[in-house]
């Protein structure tokens, strides 16, 4: 069923995966925040001087397996320049757990079955879906959909995220 599954949402997408995943069991700090909404909002608030990249994305999504490892780069590049942190939404723990064990990436996920973290900044209708806060902490940009290249994401950081 998972490979039906898998092939669906390639073929139904039209996705790509262009980078290859970490290997299972590949050592990772999974990190899963609750609090919802209020508690989201506080952490972009907290960023403030800093520019914040929120990646929207659920283990389901063929689009966002194809673009996470993206994240995972840049955040590594642009540590301490820019906050990056995701949004897992409309998804389970486990299967978002075993996501992130296939796909490390340094910064942390808040939890968001319900899309309530993704509606404060109107990020309810696509997966996956990009935030750009600026400085500030307000929204600059909303990027809905996978990025296919990594320097589309750079292109977008670089313009919204500095």
């Amino acid at each position: 069923m998972a490979v039906g599954l898998s092939l669906l949402v390639l073929v139904g997408c039209g996705a790509e995966e262009k980078s290859a995943p970490a290997a299972p069991g590949a050592s990772a700090k999974v990190r899963l925040l609750d609090g919802g909404r209020d508690a989201f909002e506080a952490y972009v608030k907290k960023q403030k001087g800093r520019p914040v990249v929120v990646n929207k994305w659920a283990s389901w999504c063929g689009p966002c397996r194809a673009e996470f490892p993206f994240f995972g780069s840049q955040a590594k590049k642009l540590d301490g320049k820019v906050v990056f942190v995701g949004v897992n939404s409309s998804d389970n723990d486990a299967n978002a757990r075993e996501f992130l064990g296939e796909y490390p990436v340094p910064f942390p996920s808040f939890k968001d079955p319900e899309l309530e973290v993704a509606a404060s900044f109107n990020g309810v209708q696509a997966f996956p879906t990009t935030a750009f806060y600026d400085r500030k902490g307000g929204l600059a940009y909303l990027h809905q959909g996978g990025y296919l290249k990594e320097s589309d994401l750079v292109e977008d950081i670089d313009k919204y995220a500095r």
